[in-house]
C-alpha cells in the first residue's frame, strides 16, 4: 500500500490518464510482476451466482481491459472474475483525445473513451488463449457509434453470436454516456426488443448463459420501475448497478476544471451512495436468486461490504483500482471472507 501510494502512484500520476495505464499494464504483463504486488490474502469460499460459480466476490468491471490481453496478469491479482470490453462488431478509434481525466481531490476519473475497441474479432484471439483455471470472464457488449438505434439490436446480437464460446457471461451496455443517443436504449420498449432478441438467440444455444444488463445511474424511480418489469419479463439473469454519471454534485474540484474537461461519464467515490441506493432500491423489487452485481465508487473493504450489504451478490473495481493500486483487491477480498465467516 505505501509503496504504491507514495512511490509508484505519484510517478504513473506525471502522465496522462491513458498512457499511464498503457504503461501499467505493459509492467503488469512482466512475468511474475502480478504475484509480487499482490497483497496476501486468505483464501475465500466460491460463490454461486446466476448459475456459475466464482471464485470470490470481486470482478474488474468492463473498460479496463477492453481488448482482453491482460487477463492472465489481471487474474495473478486475485479477481475472480474480469468483465472483458464493452465490445462492438468492428474496430473504432473512440473519441477524441484527451478523453480521460483524473479529479485527484474526490479519487474520481472523467471518461469519454466512446467504446474504443480493437472490435470482436480482435477479442475472440485474446480469448482463445489459456487463461487461470476457475477465472470467469464476462464478454460486455455494445453498439458501433455509427450505427443508428433502430438498427442497435443487429449489433449486439453479431457480438452475443461470436463471444458466446469464449464468455461465461454477457453484460449488455445501454448505460454508457459517451455514444451518442446510446441511454436511449434504456427506453421501456426498445429495451424489451433489444433483450428479447438477445435471450431469443441465447435460448437457441445447448447451453443458454447469463445475460446482464449494465445501466446507467441517472434513471428516475420509475424508470428502475421499467427496468424491473423488464428484467422479469425478458427474463435476465441479473443486473449491474451501475455505469458511470452524467452528474457534478458535491465535487471537491473546482467548477473551473470541470468545464475545462467538459462532458464524459465520473466514476469513483462520488458515485458511491448513488450506486448503492440504486442496489437497494433493485434488491427490495428483485428478490433472489435474481442477482446484481455493484459497481460505483468501491475502492476499500468498507464500500465493497456496503454494496453487498444493500443486496449486491457480487462487486466490481475500476477506478478504486487506479487509486488504491493493485494491491487493494487482495484486501477487499480478504475483508470480505473474513466479514462472511464471522457470520456463519
Amino acid at each position: 500500500m505505501g509503496l504504491y501510494r507514495y512511490l509508484i502512484k505519484p510517478l504513473f500520476f506525471l502522465l496522462p490518464p491513458e498512457k499511464a495505464h498503457h504503461l501499467a499494464m505493459t509492467l503488469l504483463d512482466i512475468p511474475g510482476m502480478a504475484s509480487l504486488l499482490r497483497y496476501p490474502s486468505t483464501s475465500p469460499s466460491s460463490v454461486a451466482v446466476a448459475g456459475l460459480t466464482f471464485p470470490n466476490r470481486l470482478g474488474l468491471a468492463a473498460g479496463f481491459d477492453k481488448n482482453g490481453r491482460h487477463i492472465n496478469a489481471l487474474a495473478a491479482l486475485g479477481f475472480g472474475f474480469i468483465e472483458v470490453g464493452t465490445v462492438t462488431p468492428r474496430p473504432q478509434p473512440g473519441n477524441p483525445q484527451p478523453r480521460l481525466f483524473r479529479l485527484p481531490k474526490d479519487e474520481a476519473l472523467i471518461n469519454r473513451l466512446g467504446f474504443n475497441n480493437d472490435g470482436v474479432d480482435a477479442l475472440i484471439k485474446q480469448l482463445q488463449k489459456k487463461r487461470p483455471p476457475g477465472l470467469l470472464i464476462g464478454g460486455n457488449i455494445g453498439k458501433n457509434k455509427d450505427t443508428p438505434n433502430n438498427q442497435a439490436t443487429e449489433d449486439y446480437l453479431y457480438c452475443f453470436d461470436a463471444l458466446f464460446p469464449y464468455v461465461d457471461y454477457f453484460t449488455v451496455n445501454v448505460g454508457s454516456p459517451n455514444t451518442p443517443n446510446l441511454r436511449e436504449l434504456q427506453d421501456k420498449e426498445p429495451l424489451t426488443q433489444l433483450l428479447a432478441a438477445i435471450q431469443r438467440l441465447n435460448a437457441a444455444k445447448d447451453k443458454p448463459k447469463p445475460v446482464f444488463l449494465k445501466i446507467a445511474p441517472d434513471l428516475s424511480t420509475s424508470q428502475l420501475d421499467d427496468i424491473i418489469d423488464i428484467a422479469l419479463t425478458t427474463p435476465l439473469s441479473g443486473i449491474i448497478a451501475t455505469n458511470t454519471t452524467v452528474g457534478r454534485q458535491g465535487l471537491h474540484t473546482n467548477a473551473r476544471q470541470l468545464t475545462e474537461i467538459g462532458p464524459g461519464g465520473l466514476s469513483g467515490p462520488p458515485l458511491r451512495s448513488q450506486s448503492t441506493e440504486i442496489i437497494r432500491y433493485l434488491r427490495s423489487q428483485l428478490p433472489p436468486p435474481f442477482a446484481i452485481i455493484g459497481v460505483g465508487g468501491v475502492h476499500s473493504v468498507e464500500t465493497a461490504l456496503e454494496k453487498l450489504e444493500a443486496g449486491a451478490d457480487l462487486v466490481q473495481l475500476y477506478t478504486g483500482f487506479i487509486y488504491q493500486g493493485p494491491g487493494v483487491v487482495a484486501r477487499i477480498i480478504r475483508g470480505i471472507a473474513d466479514f462472511s465467516a464471522a457470520f456463519r
